[in-house]
């Protein structure tokens, strides 16, 4: 397994920056093994819906989870505010970060991850191939 690291900055994107360092750095078969950080911002998609939700204040990233590939990426997020609630869900662009965020990337060098359409769930799923 290769390990990635990167930190991100305040105001960029953090789906944005995640689906660039992917393509920069050709991952294949990436996961994300822990990310630290806080939003200013952030746009989610709930279980089983199909609109998102925007949420504007400060929070913590307490968990982030997901796979990276070169045709795509799917991220699930949980966040923090101030009095410690919690909410989660599907990553989208327009999550701002606040101060930081640093991630680091796990990539299976003998694996590809690719995304296909899938007729019964209506949505892009991981296909695993090896190299």
């Amino acid at each position: 397994m290769k390990v990635h690291v990167l930190r991100l900055h305040p105001k960029q994107d953090l789906k944005e920056e995640l689906v660039k360092f992917t393509k920069e750095n050709n991952i294949l078969a990436g996961f994300i093994l822990t990310c630290v950080g806080s939003l200013m911002k952030a746009t989610l998609r709930m279980a089983d819906e199909d609109e998102t939700k925007n949420f504007e204040e400060n929070m913590e990233i307490v968990s982030l989870v997901g796979t990276l590939s070169q045709d795509g990426v799917h991220l699930h997020i949980s966040l923090s505010n101030k009095e410690g609630n919690t909410i989660g869900g599907h990553l989208k662009e327009g999550c701002l970060i606040y101060t930081t965020a640093e991630i680091v990337i796990g990539e299976l060098e003998e694996l590809i991850f690719s995304r296909e359409f899938d007729k019964q769930t209506w949505f892009k799923e991981l296909m695993v191939s090896k190299k």
